[in-house]
């Protein structure tokens, strides 16, 4: 008996250690052009940058196939990006709708009396890159031979670089 309970228990630590914490998701980047929409009419011009990264997005630069590049216009990094869900309290199942009418009401986007249900936050950063195709025609020619050059990190810490494939214009309205 004494035997098997040493045993057992180095089992049990073994199964623990393989099971473990789910990894850390990988880096994801990716580029395109934003489709047309009632606040952006007009011809599609410009790339969004999308990145999810352990590190902030710094630099963001579409480069032609001679070697001129056009930086972003604009970076935003949210650094702690996720969500907050909220029940409505259950003297109100029909939401806030039934609460009252008041002004502080109209302003708050959480419900009246409502307490956080779900919290989420991811590990990583959510950067956001507006990258303007300065000419768009020789863009649309020859696009397979751009690409977009992006900095990671935050200095005095060393800087990390990616080259990834410009994406293909859009078609045609």
């Amino acid at each position: 008996m004494r035997a098997v309970f040493p045993v057992l228990s180095l089992l049990a630590l073994a199964a623990c250690g393989t099971a473990g914490l789910p990894p850390l998701p990988a880096d994801r980047v990716g580029a395109s052009f934003p489709p047309p929409s009632f606040v952006n009419p007009g011809p599609a011009n410009v790339i969004r940058v999308d990145a999810l990264s352990r590190l902030p997005l710094r630099r963001a630069e579409l480069v032609a196939p001679d070697g001129r590049s056009t930086p972003a216009g604009s970076i935003d990094v949210d650094p702690t990006p996720g969500f907050t869900k909220y029940q409505a309290p259950a003297a109100y199942p029909y939401g806030s709708a039934f609460a009252g009418f008041g002004p502080q009401e109209e302003l708050s986007p959480v419900p009246a009396g409502a307490a956080p249900q779900i919290e989420s936050r991811l590990l990583e950063m959510h950067s956001t890159a507006s990258l303007a195709v300065p000419d768009m025609a020789a863009y649309e020619r020859d696009w397979r031979r751009y690409h977009i050059r992006l900095t990671f990190g935050t200095p005095p810490a060393p800087l990390a670089s990616e080259t990834i494939a410009a994406p293909a214009p859009p078609a045609p309205q």
